[in-house]
């Protein structure tokens, strides 16, 4: 679509982190403000206006090692099948070309519907669950780990070296990195819940145990983004009282550019949040 034909696509600044709020907020997502702020500082992000009003988004956060993820593909109620979340991603997209960049980004099924079309590549089939209220038992509380720790932990199993992006999570009020049995996990505050991702472990025993431990220190309600294939640890959440809200499906746009040497149970959340 020409510029002409509708509102400019624009980079938005770090004075739109509470516009963009408000759009995920709209859509009922877990980001804060400061999430926001991740990508506006550190990544690009496109954004369509009507008039003043910020109406839709999609930001390209860059990696290392030639990768980039697009996230936070938002769009208004009010501006809906008109063509903008598609602009945002081409904007996107061109701009990970230009740079060389393998592109990655978690869809809906209807979502993945529409990317796969473009050439992206479905990799990681995921499930978005929810803990309202844990159920009480005798587990031990889980112990506090360096980040450092974790960062080497996460390289493991994307390939990735993703230590700006962990560090900033880390470093949140409210963030802790707590491990047992092996198992390690990031716990951070998203807007409307907690967040537990991503996890590690070495089996699916140490990664239940660590989530069941997590869930009786923290209260309140969780989320939890789990690798689908991870199947004997789903089956344990969802014993223990998680309940799957949503699929998605993780996808590649280019080619393959990390190699991952061991699967995680959970990851840090389709759009960060």
């Amino acid at each position: 679509m020409d510029a002409t034909d509708g509102p400019p696509v624009i980079k938005l600044s770090v004075e739109d982190a509470i516009p963009g709020l408000a759009l995920s907020t709209e859509a009922h997502w877990n980001q804060t403000e400061e999430d926001w702020r991740i990508f506006l500082h550190d990544g690009i992000v496109f954004g369509i206006r009507d008039g003043a009003r910020l109406v839709a988004t999609a930001a390209l956060l860059p990696y290392s090692g030639n990768n980039a993820w697009i996230s936070m593909v938002l769009v208004s109620g009010t501006h809906r099948r008109r063509g903008l979340a598609t602009r945002l991603v081409d904007a996107c997209l061109e701009t990970a070309r230009k740079n060389g960049l393998t592109s990655w980004l978690d869809a809906t099924p209807d979502g993945a519907a529409v990317y796969g079309p473009l050439g992206f590549t479905p990799t990681l089939q995921l499930r978005r669950l929810r803990l309202v209220q844990s159920a009480r038992a005798a587990t031990p509380a889980p112990s506090s780990a360096t980040l450092e720790a974790f960062r080497a932990r996460d390289r493991r199993a994307t390939g990735l070296d993703r230590t700006a992006l962990l560090t900033a999570f880390a470093q949140r009020s409210g963030s802790r990195i707590l491990s047992t049995n092996g198992a390690i996990a990031l716990v951070r505050d998203g807007r409307t819940a907690r967040h537990i991702g991503p996890l590690f472990a070495d089996h699916a025993a140490a990664a239940l145990t660590l989530a069941n431990a997590i869930a009786q220190s923290q209260g309140g309600p969780l989320l939890l983004d789990a690798v689908a294939s991870q199947g004997a640890f789903l089956e344990g959440l969802t014993a223990s009282g998680w309940t799957i809200e949503r699929p998605f499906q993780r996808m590649r746009f280019g080619p393959a550019t990390a190699t991952a040497e061991e699967m995680p149970f959970a990851v840090a959340g389709p759009e960060f949040g």
